[in-house]
């Protein structure tokens, strides 16, 4: 338990406060589609619609959000957010008109996003720049036993299949956020960013002007496309391609869940700055790179047992991909921010994730299920490229930092 729960003092408070989220998320996404179809009333197609709309908004809000963050304190603004999602998902327990449902998702979306980029530049604020990669390896480890918990929670309304036990996940997670956020008044507030002086000609929005900021960003997405191969292009190829049984997906689910709970921390330790930072990340590109080439071998027939085996072999290199790769983005993602502005840069590199969920779905359909083999080729070079990329993407964006710092 000591590897997974941090030190004393903000960063415990802040993993306590990951894990309560965690713990409501986890249910949420277990169980909303059913929820939205069965006791809303939606179609799938209305549904999928309307979550599109409200995760775009949401990846939107971040860096707003995020800015309002630097400027009002990032404590403040977070507390404000989790009582704010708190009140969208008491909403969906009684909205049941379409416009309304589409207005809420896009409030619960947008307010993810910006608590997301409050949380970050809380986390930037309150623990030194030694401390920030090991911390946030921390708050991983415990978001995913949250999740993991949490998704036990809404199986248990799925096996029920009741109004009842829907509305109860819903409210089990709105309670979640107003928890979290009494949690986070026991932190202490990161003073705000002082506006700039009068006549200062100081963009409102710097990080949209940061393009070496933007490229690793940009490149950090592709990177971030592990996360729609685990949940949706697997499954489908595991069912499409292979002679492995379907609860296999949600097996290999299970296990890159408790790998990163368990290992995160000890994997985030090989990153202790930003060349480090880009070193790991480009292993991770040859790890993502070798676990698509085990996955292509599983297309082979090979009868149900020896397919197993080779996709959990597969699945365990990604994850210790995953884990690199990650460790290495939070170090990318706080080292390279203004200090000033920690709010805004968190907002706009959480794109990266958001980017990659978004377009996830086409390229995991047309690279494994139409490609087949050399779909995974391709995915796996796409991998080695990205995070080769990094490198030099890091070093043009430490050569410009001087420039955003405001000279005091």
């Amino acid at each position: 338990m000591s590897r997974i729960v941090p030190p004393p003092g903000p960063a415990r408070t802040l993993a306590l406060a990951q894990l309560t989220n965690s713990l409501g998320d986890g249910a949420f996404y277990a169980s909303s589609a059913l929820f939205f179809t069965r006791v809303v009333g939606l179609s799938a197609a209305q549904v999928g619609v309307a979550l599109t709309v409200a995760w775009a908004c949401g990846m939107l809000a971040g860096v707003p959000l995020g800015h309002v963050a630097d400027r009002w304190g990032p404590r403040r603004t977070a507390v404000v957010l989790a009582v704010a999602t708190a009140l969208a998902l008491g909403a969906f327990l009684v909205v049941r008109a379409y416009p309304l449902f589409v207005l809420v998702a896009c409030l619960y979306a947008c307010c993810q996003g910006g608590l997301t980029s409050a949380r970050q530049a809380l986390l930037a604020g309150l623990v030194s720049a030694e401390e920030r990669t090991a911390v946030r390896a921390h708050l991983q480890s415990t978001l995913n036993a949250g999740l993991a918990v949490g998704a036990g929670l809404g199986g248990l309304a799925l096996s029920f299949d009741t109004a009842p036990a829907y509305l109860a996940v819903f409210a089990l997670d709105a309670a979640a956020f107003l928890l979290a956020a009494l949690v986070l008044l026991r932190l202490p507030e990161v003073p705000p960013v002082r506006a700039a002086a009068p006549g200062a000609r100081e963009p409102r929005l710097a990080v949209l002007r940061d393009r070496p900021y933007a490229l690793v960003t940009f490149l950090n997405a592709i990177m971030y496309l592990n996360m729609p191969l685990l949940s949706l292009g697997l499954p489908l190829w595991i069912v499409a391609r292979t002679d492995a049984p379907k609860p296999v997906a949600a097996a290999l689910l299970v296990v890159n869940m408790l790998s990163v709970v368990i290992f995160q921390i000890r994997v985030a330790r090989q990153v202790t700055d930003l060349p480090s930072a880009a070193r790991v990340a480009g292993r991770s590109g040859w790890v993502f790179l070798a676990a698509c080439l085990v996955y292509a071998v599983s297309g082979a027939h090979l009868g149900p047992w020896v397919a197993v085996a080779v996709l959990v072999a597969a699945a365990l290199i990604q994850v210790f991909g995953e884990m690199m790769q990650g460790a290495a983005a939070w170090e990318l993602g706080f080292g390279l921010a203004a200090p000033d502005k920690q709010g805004q840069y968190q907002g706009f590199f959480g794109m990266g994730p958001q980017i990659a969920r978004m377009l996830g779905p086409v390229l995991m359909t047309t690279l494994l299920i139409g490609w087949g083999t050399a779909g995974w080729l391709v995915l796996g070079g796409l991998f080695l490229a990205a995070g080769l990329a990094l490198g030099p993407a890091v070093r043009l964006a430490q050569r410009t930092r001087p420039t955003l710092t405001p000279h005091p």
